[in-house]
């Protein structure tokens, strides 16, 4: 398996049979094509007919592998090359006028000298090779904020991944029509050499390049590229949101409807919280998924922020994901669905750490070599990936794909901490909220390069994913809550503080919606809190313990869970000083507002 594609004598496809009429489309395709030399050209248009077309020729050329269709069927299986399995956050660049406008924590490059520097690389570079024009939208039809992408790439595994992953094809262009602004998405694999991997960013552009790579995160260029870095850049002009998060939508009992979004950072059960199954003891309650990972985000005319989910699909990190931590991820993935990097059994199913207890015998791992628990590496690649799409979901929200979107009430904020951060809080408005969201970060582990404990911020979980200064950012989030005569709630947990025996507090997974539900119940007013130092917490007796076991299959005591709500003054004192290293990256465009909130929480804190 290789990640090329083979020649083809198809000519290409002359422009009086192109899908679209529109002049900046068929120019700019022109040019491109002229600087990449391809052998052809394929108009992509979505349809069932060329799924098996593509998919048959990724499978021709070594691109795909057909995996056991009796136990996973229309699912296929992608090998990436060795050194191009992740983001490369040191080659992703910013690239605007002037240095000031990416801000300290983007690497940022001269437009006009990166894009020579990146065209001499693709010069000549799909000779021999088929140039697919793949149009996609980020939103569903008809929503105002949704985006339109047009992405050229010599990857046929960008062209199903993006069906995948957009709305992909004639809605697209039925959605351009001969006059619309899209964005120019330029991908080429290059000889997947990574001294010459970059993935470059135009905001004033609206334009993405891609090069010398065909990893996902990196290639299909609607994800992180558009809906994030492009997409905060176009919503801080445009006056809306473009946001890590995920959306679920939470149903009472009594029918009562709650829309939620919040933000982790990696590590921190984004997923699995987006596609909760409540636990026995919650019958009646019901969590739907309306995304897994990104949101967009707008104040609404009746004055309620609103949202939606840019996306068509989910891009999850398979190790880890089984039965007992998410078993709506893995109904999901059990269909339709292109896995890259993950282990193979004999009979060609997929295997990856923490899915079963024990591994198959006759597995062979991400490279292709025999594999036993006596191995010294991994089976499946860590960042091992599938894409599949989100109608499998058996929990998907059918708010989807509405084009008006859906009205927040909640925002949760939350990192992997093991002291200091109680296991929920609520911020006293929306100041202290996005204060507690720019502050938010996860420790390192042991396996991870640093000292253990070590806390590496993320704000908002957007740290690699803001396309412009942070400090902006942090001002432009201030500025959208000063529209809206509604706002949601700002919430901030943590499912991972432990005891001095380095155990959990908290079980996390299922049992969260005991915490939910405290949420929920605030937000429309059904719950009391206690006002502390560091924000609105649930008095220990209101939060659901029953049927909960803690360490050694005991009940859960509300002691375990005080500790868990603890505030202690010494760590504090350490987190208000490690938050100054933000503070300092950041400068003179932090807002005053967040200082202000800083200082107030020392204040409350009598340190």
């Amino acid at each position: 398996m290789h990640t090329g594609t083979s020649a083809s004598t198809t000519p290409a496809i002359p422009a009086a049979a192109t899908p679209t009429r529109h002049p900046g489309v068929l120019s700019w395709v022109a040019e491109m094509a002229a600087l990449c030399g391809p052998e052809r050209i394929h108009w992509c248009d979505g349809s069932a007919t060329e799924k098996v077309r593509l998919t048959e020729r990724a499978i021709a050329d070594g691109v795909l592998l057909r995996l056991n269709q009796d136990k996973l069927p229309g699912c296929y299986y992608h090998r990436s090359h060795p050194s191009d399995v992740a983001r490369v956050e040191d080659r992703t660049l910013i690239c605007t006028a002037t240095k000031d406008e990416a801000g300290p924590t983007n690497n940022w490059a001269d437009p006009d000298e990166t894009t020579a520097k990146l065209h001499g690389i693709f010069k000549g570079s799909m000779a021999g090779r088929t140039m697919y024009v793949v149009p996609y939208l980020m939103g569903p039809p008809g929503c105002p904020k949704t985006k339109i992408g047009i992405e050229l790439t010599d990857s046929v595994y960008v062209a199903l991944s993006m069906r995948v992953m957009t709305r992909m094809g004639a809605v697209a262009w039925r959605e351009l029509g001969e006059t619309g602004t899209f964005n120019k998405g330029l991908h080429g694999m290059g000889t997947i050499d990574p001294e010459k991997r970059w993935i470059a960013h135009f905001p004033q552009r609206n334009e993405i390049i891609s090069v010398n790579s065909n990893y996902g995160g990196n290639v299909l260029l609607g994800k992180k590229c558009l809906a994030l870095r492009l997409g905060s850049w176009l919503g801080r002009q445009e006056g809306w949101l473009a946001e890590h998060m995920l959306i679920m939508k939470v149903e009472s009992p009594t029918g009562e409807v709650t829309f939620v979004a919040a933000a982790f950072p990696s590590a921190c059960g984004k997923t699995n919280f987006a596609m909760l199954i409540p636990p026995e003891r919650y019958a009646g309650w019901k969590i739907t998924t309306v995304g897994d990972d990104i949101a967009w985000l707008w104040p609404g005319e009746d004055g309620r922020l609103y949202a939606m989910n840019p996306e068509n699909g989910y891009f999850g990190v398979a190790p880890g994901t089984n039965a007992t931590s998410n078993p709506n991820a893995l109904a999901t993935i059990s269909h339709d669905t292109i896995y890259t990097n993950v282990a193979l059994t004999a009979d060609l199913d997929v295997w990856w750490e923490g899915k079963t207890a024990e591994p198959p015998v006759d597995l062979h791992d991400w490279l292709g070599h025999e594999w036993n628990l006596r191995s010294e590496s991994k089976a499946a690649q860590p960042n091992s990936r599938f894409a599949a799409p989100m109608i499998n979901n058996p929990a998907l929200a059918p708010e989807v794909n509405d084009p008006r979107g859906v009205p927040i009430s909640a925002i949760i904020f939350g990192g992997r901490r093991a002291t200091t951060f109680p296991l929920v809080m609520q911020a006293f408005n929306w100041s202290h909220g996005v204060y507690l969201g720019a502050t938010m970060g996860s420790e390192t582990t042991a396996a991870a390069v640093g000292a253990t404990g070590q806390v590496r911020r993320d704000p908002m979980a957007m740290l690699p994913f803001c396309g412009y200064h942070m400090g902006d950012y942090f001002a432009h989030w201030l500025s959208i809550g000063k529209k809206l005569a509604h706002p949601p709630r700002f919430f901030h947990v943590n499912w991972f503080r432990r005891d001095k025996a380095n155990k959990f507090l908290w079980p996390g997974f299922g049992e969260n919606m005991r915490v939910l539900e405290w949420i929920v119940n605030r937000c429309h007013g059904h719950a009391e809190a206690d006002e502390t130092a560091l924000g609105w917490m649930p008095p220990l007796e209101s939060l659901d313990l029953r049927g909960l076991t803690g360490p050694g299959q005991n009940s859960y005591s509300r002691d375990r869970l005080a500790e868990a709500q603890a505030i202690d003054p010494v760590e504090w004192t350490r987190e208000l000083d490690l938050q100054k290293e933000l503070f300092d990256r950041i400068g003179e465009r932090m807002p005053k507002e967040l200082y202000f909130e800083r200082e107030l929480l020392r204040s409350r804190l009598g340190l």
